[in-house]
């Protein structure tokens, strides 16, 4: 490393890759303090280097469940999951997205490790490998499509349903990032609120079916 910010010179002349400062970081954070403590609430860093930003998102997420549902091991799996499958991130390097996985996959094992010992479950491990997997994906925000250039970034939302299921859908990142409800051939599936605003409901490229929290063995798993 040159400093915190910068890995190489080189780098910086070919992607124009600088990370932002810690400092800026946390205070950036502290101004939605109270949505990077809610476990389910999303988080979306469309040029996302090796975490920075994802990283202290995922901390204060995991020390929320951790006081909440130390006590309980099949609690604290289930909403651990949730707080993970809550950030996403998009990447033009590859190394950087692999290790923004292993950053964020460390602190969630570190915390698990220390709670449940010997207790741990390597099926839940697993899982969070899974999603992280899915959701931390190399490619071009600005195109909308992954690193090759020729498909389209799509994300999994995923939902907790019956207890200790996981509902999962696949959405075309084009959908979410191009939103705009004055174009009303933007979604095949429109709603209208209470108020009479439109309501965001792009459709899914692709559902799946009901799975237990530790056994999310999709096709695509890695």
């Amino acid at each position: 490393m040159v400093n915190n910010q910068v890995k190489s010179k080189q780098r910086v002349k070919d992607h124009g890759e600088v990370f932002t400062p810690n400092f800026i970081v946390r205070d950036m954070l502290d101004l939605v303090k109270s949505e990077t403590e809610r476990i389910e609430s999303r988080f979306l860093e469309p040029a996302c280097g090796d975490g920075n930003f994802l990283v202290p998102i995922l901390e204060r997420k995991l020390e929320v469940v951790k006081k909440k549902y130390r006590s309980s091991q099949v609690e604290f799996e289930r909403n651990a999951l949730l707080a993970v499958s809550s950030i996403y991130g998009v990447e033009l390097l590859h190394d950087n997205v692999s290790t923004c996985v292993e950053r964020l996959y460390k602190i969630v094992n570190d915390v698990y490790s220390k709670l449940f010992k010997d207790k741990c479950n390597a099926d839940f491990r697993k899982s969070i490998r899974f999603v992280l997997n899915r959701n931390i994906l190399q490619g071009n925000a600005l195109d909308l499509k992954t690193a090759g250039g020729k498909e389209h970034i799509v994300f999994s939302e995923w939902s907790l349903a019956n207890g200790s299921s996981i509902k999962r859908r696949d959405f075309e990142y084009r959908e979410l990032a191009d939103f705009d409800p004055k174009k009303p051939t933007l979604f095949s599936l429109r709603e209208i609120s209470d108020t009479g605003e439109t309501v965001f409901s792009p459709m899914p490229v692709k559902e799946f079916p009901l799975k237990h929290y530790l056994k999310l063995d999709y096709e695509d798993a890695k």
